[in-house]
């Protein structure tokens, strides 16, 4: 039903596209209403780059029609021997379609090939939906937390979880 790869440079665009939109519907009433615009048009605009610097290995899910979902993960900066999900997107078109599942499944299917034994990331303290997406996926919360500055100086409570990959 859905096929997950490695994005590359063609899928700049798209992966915008995805990641801007899921952001708006998500985020976007947490912020200012000119601070959210500039952060959607930042969100549509960074993803050809990011592909370029290889940083992080970016997977991209789809269904026979259009890409849908999209993760980005490399090795955490703040936890030694640990994968850190960076992002994790999926068109609000496909929420509860499945794609997010699909592509949770075959993210850590990734993580583990590329050796890692446990992943972390961070969420916002009041997004229900991500974080009843993470429990469903297995992930707990670890108990920690922070604030974070999107760059409007508005700092915003996110949440630790991490599971085994």
């Amino acid at each position: 039903m859905f096929r997950v790869r490695r994005a590359d440079i063609r899928d700049g665009d798209v992966l915008g596209e995805i990641h801007a939109t899921a952001w708006e519907a998500a985020y976007a009433p947490f912020f200012d209403p000119e601070f959210a615009a500039r952060a959607v048009q930042s969100r549509r605009t960074r993803w050809h780059q990011r592909i370029a610097e290889g940083a992080a290995t970016i997977l991209l899910a789809e269904d026979e029609s259009r890409p849908l979902a999209m993760s980005a993960y490399r090795p955490s900066s703040a936890r030694p021997g640990l994968a850190e999900i960076l992002t994790f997107y999926s068109h609000p078109d496909s929420w509860g379609s499945g794609v997010a599942a699909a592509l949770m499944t075959d993210t850590l299917r990734s993580l583990s090939d590329d050796g890692f034994a446990r992943v972390h990331l961070w969420t916002l303290r009041d997004t229900p939906r991500s974080r009843r997406f993470y429990g469903k996926c297995g992930f707990t919360e670890c108990g920690t937390a922070r604030t974070f500055d999107f760059g409007d100086g508005n700092l915003l409570d996110q949440v630790e979880y991490e599971r085994g990959c």
